[in-house]
């Protein structure tokens, strides 16, 4: 059973990126994914979530609209476009499963994730 959090790099400010979540193992079809970041000496944040179905996703208020998340049953995968990247974005993002069936209408919580995936850096900067 694996997660492989893929796609990080180094970006100019309003650049873009596409990380992928990658599982093996087990089917994400049967699990909510979240993409969760954590920059040094601050806390863990959940950016953006999307449930089974993908009909239900959040993101935080710093990300909306820059971001985008979305899921490719096919390839088992669920991607984060980053867009208008900002020196703030910078960060570790590590992707996690949620085994519940869940609706995210205001949160997203590290909690709430039974497996996570090693992280990718991603570094915005001129």
């Amino acid at each position: 059973v694996q997660l492989q959090a893929s796609g990080g790099g180094l970006v100019q400010p309003g650049g873009s990126l596409r990380l992928s979540c990658a599982a093996s193992g087990f089917s994400l079809d049967y699990y909510g994914i979240g993409w969760f970041r954590q920059a040094p000496g601050k806390e863990r944040e959940g950016v953006s979530c999307i449930s089974r179905s993908g009909g239900s996703t959040y993101y935080a208020d710093s990300v909306n609209g820059r971001f985008t998340i979305s899921r490719d049953k096919a390839k088992n995968t669920v991607y984060l476009q980053m867009n208008n990247l900002k020196p703030e974005d910078m960060a570790t993002y590590y992707c996690a499963r949620d085994p519940r069936s869940r609706y995210y209408g205001s949160s997203c919580l590290y909690q709430d994730m039974d497996f996570w995936g090693k992280g990718t850096l991603v570094t915005v900067s001129s």
